[in-house]
């Protein structure tokens, strides 16, 4: 009974004290108002000095082009729970891509595209693009990608780095132009092709394309920005607070497995483990009758 009224006694200060501390912002309208004026701070944010995308200038000097990057930076810098988890998947998996464009001569800029296409997961699009490049189908098989029931190498972030650079390539080689060859990456190159025909320019800043594509190349550049000076924003991220990048080694496999939990028990990782550093294999078996070489993940410890 005693300890009963202690415990009574202590959750009656505790409501005081939350009374006493709330009545100052509740106690009327105008308390209210000071209050949210006193603690609530939104600032517009800053655009870039001189931004560009591939060393390719965004001429800010006209009004749309610089609201349009605006309301794309504003949109990101306030959207605090997924700039923050992007910025932190970025330390992860920019080291990953990073090479794989310089091997295929794509500016490093086109890491900020995969950003803006999935924010860096493996997510699968309402039209079907799958994984971090977002890849169609059809597109993913035109690139040498394996898709089916079994296997799905869009989830493989390397064989779709690769295949997406093949892709830009083959649009840069068409237009000459690395801004509106990651307009055609949203739009797809036919799309592109009858909008320059349609409206007789060659600049994606002078062109009027629909809402997507229209803020696609804004909303790379503002996430560009962003990764880069993330304290500009307001985020304050620690070196321990980023993701670490996978250390890890590759096995080939040139036959079947025909239980992924025990192949990934005798390398002592669960199932979940195993998904992580393999998402591309779709099934708890990899079927692999014609014997061919897939390369699996595996921790180095």
């Amino acid at each position: 009974m005693k300890t009963k009224t202690i415990l009574f006694v202590i959750a009656g200060i505790f409501l005081g004290i939350f009374l006493s501390f709330t009545e100052r912002y509740f106690a009327n309208d105008h308390e209210n108002l000071l209050a949210f004026k006193e603690n609530i701070k939104i600032f517009a944010v800053n655009i870039p000095q001189n931004p560009s995308f591939a060393n390719e200038t965004v001429p800010i000097d006209r009004f749309y082009v610089k609201e349009a990057l605006e309301r794309e930076i504003t949109v990101n810098a306030y959207f605090h729970s997924a700039s923050i988890l992007i910025i932190k998947k970025a330390n992860r998996w920019f080291p990953v891509i990073e090479p794989i464009l310089k091997k295929y001569n794509i500016p490093d800029d086109f890491k900020y595209l995969a950003v803006a296409e999935s924010a860096l997961e493996n997510v699968v699009s309402p039209a079907g693009a799958s994984g971090f490049w977002q890849l169609m189908k059809t597109t993913a098989k035109e690139y040498n990608l394996e898709v089916n029931e079994d296997i799905d190498q869009r989830y493989d972030i390397e064989l779709a780095t690769e295949a997406a650079c093949k892709y830009l390539q083959k649009s840069y080689e068409k237009y000459g132009n690395w801004t509106m060859v990651a307009a055609s990456y949203n739009a797809g190159m036919g799309r592109i092709d009858t909008e320059l025909q349609r409206q007789k320019h060659t600049n994606y800043y002078d062109m009027s394309f629909g809402v997507e594509t229209g803020r696609y190349i804004y909303r790379i550049i503002a996430l560009k920005a962003m990764l880069q000076n993330p304290t500009d924003y307001g985020f304050i991220i620690r070196d321990e607070d980023k993701y670490n990048t996978f250390q890890l080694k590759s096995i080939i496999i040139d036959s079947a497995i025909s239980d992924i939990p025990a192949f990934a028990k005798k390398h002592n990782l669960t199932y979940k483990e195993f998904k992580i550093y393999n998402p591309w294999i779709r099934q708890v078996y990899l079927a692999n009758a014609s014997g061919k070489k897939y390369r699996i993940q595996l921790p180095q410890h």
